[in-house]
């Protein structure tokens, strides 16, 4: 469900954007990243600090799209939060020896060290390529082009790294003869 609610505003981006136009489609996202905060709250009585980011970049990046007439404002916020979400894996690794996808992961699965290290590595790289990606499309291609790369891109390269990080993790993954002999 809450992963559901994730897709919400991005939904609602996308279908204003192709009714309407890039300004309309931001005040869109900002009020549905709003609402969706708001719901989440109400449901879980919590916001993860990675809702709290978006929230505030959507509404930032967004005020500044609509009060300045820019689009460039609101294409910058996919980079701007990829590189948080980048730089806060590479840091919480390299600085703090700590990978931060243990902390979120680890009470689901148990994996030695080395492996987190190089999961987090990888998706920390993931959320800068994209990021860079990101700004090529954006500022390179037209328009609708990066709003439908926002929405469907972004979501298929994040479907695909889920899928290579699954496959990379599997065969750490204990057995159910490992289990039985435990």
């Amino acid at each position: 469900m809450k992963q559901l609610l994730d897709f919400i505003p991005l939904i609602i981006f996308f279908a204003v954007y192709k009714l309407h136009d890039i300004y309309a489609a931001t005040g869109a996202l900002m009020a549905a990243t709003l609402l969706q905060m708001i719901v989440v709250w109400f449901l879980y009585k919590k916001l993860e600090r990675s809702h709290l980011i978006t929230l505030v970049l959507v509404l930032g990046f967004g005020a500044m799209t609509l009060f300045f007439h820019n689009e460039a404002f609101i294409k910058w916020k996919v980079t701007v939060l990829y590189a948080a979400f980048g730089s806060a894996l590479w840091i919480s690794q390299f600085l703090f020896k700590k990978p931060l996808i243990k902390n979120l992961l680890g009470k689901e699965m148990q994996l030695p060290d080395v492996v987190w290290n190089r999961i987090n590595f990888s998706w920390g790289l993931f959320f800068w390529i994209v990021g860079g990606l990101n700004v090529y499309v954006a500022f390179y291609l037209p328009t609708e082009i990066w709003v439908d790369f926002k929405v469907f891109g972004v979501l298929g390269l994040m479907l695909v790294s889920t899928l290579l990080t699954g496959i990379y993790i599997y065969r750490y993954l204990p057995t159910d003869n490992q289990q039985d002999k435990e």
